[in-house]
């Protein structure tokens, strides 16, 4: 019977190579960027992920020849040493340092039949388009390189197995040009490695974070081979996955282009319908759930919803991201569908609250409103119920490295 989770033979660079070969996921670049951050940088993962960079300019990044060009420098990389394979299956201890942040978990691969019967927990629609690509990428390659980023419910017996590995000198210890360090050992005893394998198998669920596109793929890519091929490995997707409590999820905030046709005063008392709004003297970062921040006419407010609105139950509704969507932006600004209206931007914490301003201030957009973050139980609560988180609900940081280690399909 399959587990939740097993070890396995890691392609990944030589120590030599790690720092040249660790690049951005795929997903956090655009083509130009890429090929600017790859420049002069021939082991670069982006040759692999990314492959269109190495293709004139204007080049569909999803045509046949971008696959089979990735596909021909994943070969070379191999060929050249740059890339090696470990001869025995293993779980790899992972660490992320972001500032002060420290995160310790584990790379390993999981089930696709459990992700299938939902025990690897969704919280996100996919788009067939992004589902397509990554199944393409797969196929070309025989290989899962984007690792889908998991979490679980914190364990102190698999925290420990990962305290008592990571004590020993790592593969790497890679800083990359965002400062963070990704950190990498090699989980070599039989002992831990099947200890660890059940500690995971006897959890109820893990989680995605962050990779839905990636193991909806792997789903797909496991099901058209299935029984066509002696190896089970296409049955497992390439995963790294940290515990609950160590993961940070930043805020996750909204601008919007106009006030709907309602001058600010109209405006404001529109939202005091709903709200408590207290004009403040600085920026607004909410200090806790259900207090947001709001940026208008170079005035910082507070704003507190009034508690009745606040559902009793329902996991999704009682999201921040929903109190403000369902109590502002939809009945006040006109925003019934934030996944296709234009006159909505979201704008990730990392970037700070004085982006909101900037972009405000300019006269691009009219009002932004910073949260309070989604926090991991809030997602795990939504995806246990089988429900969908809304749009730009999380931004995860620090963001794994692609290329460190990766999964061959046999």
């Amino acid at each position: 019977m399959a587990t939740l989770v097993r070890p396995f033979k890691g392609l990944r660079p030589t120590p030599a190579e790690a720092a040249r070969v660790a690049a951005p996921p795929y997903d956090v670049l655009n083509t130009e960027e890429a090929r600017v951050r790859a420049a002069g940088k021939p082991n670069s993962f982006l040759h692999i992920s990314k492959p269109e960079i190495d293709l004139p300019a204007g080049t569909d990044p999803y045509a046949p020849a971008v696959y089979a060009k990735g596909v021909e420098n994943l070969n070379r990389m191999i060929a050249d040493g740059v890339l090696m394979r470990d001869t025995d299956a293993h779980y790899y201890v992972y660490r992320l340092k972001m500032g002060d942040h420290v995160q310790t978990g584990f790379v390993g691969t999981a089930s696709v039949a459990a992700y299938d019967v939902n025990r690897v927990r969704k919280h996100e629609f996919t788009r067939p388009d992004k589902e397509d690509d990554r199944v393409r990428q797969i196929e070309a390659l025989n290989a899962q390189t984007g690792p889908v980023l998991l979490a679980y419910k914190a364990n102190m017996e698999v925290q420990a197995i990962i305290d008592a590995v990571s004590k020993g000198a790592p593969l790497y210890n890679v800083t990359a040009d965002d400062g963070i360090q990704h950190t990498l050992w090699r989980m070599n005893e039989a002992t831990q490695i099947a200890r660890l394998t059940q500690l995971i198998d006897a959890m109820t669920a893990l989680y995605i974070a962050d990779g839905h596109h990636r193991s909806a793929a792997a789903s797909r890519v496991a099901a058209a081979r299935r029984g066509k091929k002696s190896s089970d490995s296409a049955d497992y997707f390439l995963a790294v996955a940290f515990p609950h409590d160590q993961m940070r999820i930043f805020d996750y905030n909204r601008v919007i282009k106009d006030l709907n046709g309602l001058t600010p005063d109209a405006f404001l008392a529109r939202v005091r319908e709903r709200f408590d709004v207290s004009q403040a003297s600085a920026q607004v970062r909410p200090d806790k759930p259900t207090r947001f921040g709001m940026y208008l006419g170079k005035t910082w407010y507070t704003l507190d919803i009034h508690s009745k609105l606040i559902p009793a139950q329902d996991p999704v509704a009682r999201l921040d991201v929903s109190l403000l969507q369902d109590n502002l932006i939809a009945p006040v600004l006109g925003i019934a569908d934030p996944r296709r209206d234009k006159r909505i931007d979201f704008v990730g914490g990392i970037r700070g609250l004085g982006e909101l301003e900037k972009r405000v201030n300019s006269g691009e957009m009219a009002v932004a409103f910073s949260l309070h973050p989604t926090t991991l139980e809030q997602l795990m609560a939504v995806a246990d119920a089988d429900q969908v988180m809304p749009p730009k609900s999380t931004w995860f940081e620090p963001k794994l490295a692609d290329g460190l280690v990766s999964h061959v399909l046999d």
